[in-house]
């Protein structure tokens, strides 16, 4: 999409790109106010999903990615704030760790088995994720966005709306081992763990796929007769299938992976920014700016073929409006996404860019489960 992070869809407001390193050192987080809330009057919509408690994280400025580090237990939240910043919490308690100023930033992956993180930005920074110590920068060229680490070759993969759309690292050096250009705007991306790499195309309304071994494009998945602009990507890879989060017709195209074909769309709710899947509950969790979570049911007899009738809208639960990216812990099941208040767009911004700023303090997490 547009930096729609940063741009939200009429009322809502991102932040600046939210997860990189800049600037060398850390700070320790300035006290944020950390206040849980039950809200379990939350709108179920006939499901089994609520959310099970709101945190209060205030601060100034707005945020990107969410991530969860299931191994370390450990969540990451890109803020724009000041100077932009990655905020690192507990997990389990959401207590904060640290919190490491990093200039314009978007998001982080973390490589468990280097122990190395990587931030992006108008930069690449290589951290150590036990230590949070910055290890050096990466000059990737484009404008590093989105992120992806690969545990099976410790490969990280870092996104660009701009030429180069993708480059690889190695996740212990930090060199770069090739790029890949798409002929478009990369959003989420996915991997099925036999050497391909899928990613929504948001601008082209298509879904890319990679040769990993080659870093070559090998395929474009046309899906602009039944969607676009998407800007979330899940993927169910056992079974070989995408659920591409769409905001063009505010619905989930779901496709098989080894070749595209649709198999169906479901509606999701306006303002998509991001899609997971959660193999253990065979699950398909889609988060809206217009304060909604869709969770998608997937019902699949064994041994029989992909058919429309294999999915489902299970459960449309009422969030709060802004919450619009997401992450989830596999351990735990829950599911995690942020807002904030919103002043009024300010007379001098042109009204399409439907920019409205955080108000300073308000910014809190909502963790959501069964």
């Amino acid at each position: 999409m547009i930096p729609v992070r940063f741009r939200p869809p009429f009322w809502a407001v991102p932040c600046l790109p939210a997860f990189a390193l800049a600037v060398l050192g850390l700070a320790l987080p300035a006290a944020p106010t950390l206040s849980a809330q039950s809200s379990n009057a939350a709108g179920h919509s006939g499901g089994p999903y609520r959310i099970l408690s709101v945190h209060k994280l205030g601060g100034p400025g707005g945020w990107d990615y969410l991530a969860a580090n299931a191994s370390t237990r450990e969540l990451y939240i890109a803020r724009s704030g000041p100077t932009g910043e990655l905020h690192v919490y507990n997990l389990d308690t959401l207590a904060p760790i640290t919190t490491i100023p990093l200039g314009a930033a978007h998001g982080a992956a973390i490589d468990n088995a280097t122990h190395h993180g990587f931030a992006t930005g108008s930069q690449v920074t290589m951290f150590d994720s036990l230590t949070h110590q910055i290890i050096k920068t990466i000059a990737t060229g484009g404008r590093p966005d989105g992120y992806l680490d690969d545990p099976i070759t410790h490969h990280v993969y870092i996104f660009s709306h701009a030429e180069p759309n993708v480059t690889v690292l190695d996740a212990e050096t930090g060199d770069i081992l090739g790029t890949v250009n798409l002929g478009g705007e990369p959003e989420q991306s996915q991997l099925d763990g036999q050497g391909h790499l899928f990613l929504d195309v948001e601008n082209k309304d298509r879904i890319a796929v990679v040769d990993t071994r080659t870093l070559t494009l090998t395929g474009n998945y046309d899906i602009s007769s039944v969607g676009g602009g998407c800007s979330g990507l899940a993927i169910d890879a056992d079974h070989g299938v995408l659920f591409a989060a769409c905001n063009d017709k505010n619905n989930m195209v779901i496709l098989r992976a080894s070749d595209g074909r649709i198999l169906t769309t479901l509606p999701i709710g306006v303002g998509c920014d991001g899609a997971l899947f959660n193999p253990a509950t065979q699950e398909v969790y889609s988060t809206q700016s217009d304060g909604t979570l869709t969770i998608i049911k997937e019902r699949l007899a064994p041994g029989a073929p992909l058919s429309a009738s294999d999915f489902s809208v299970e459960q449309t639960l009422k969030t709060q409006r802004g919450a619009r990216t997401i992450t989830f812990d596999p351990n735990t099941g829950r599911i995690f996404t942020a807002t904030a208040d919103f002043a009024p767009q300010p007379a001098t911004q042109p009204v399409h860019h439907h920019y409205r700023p955080v108000i300073p303090g308000t910014f809190r997490l909502l963790v959501i489960g069964r």
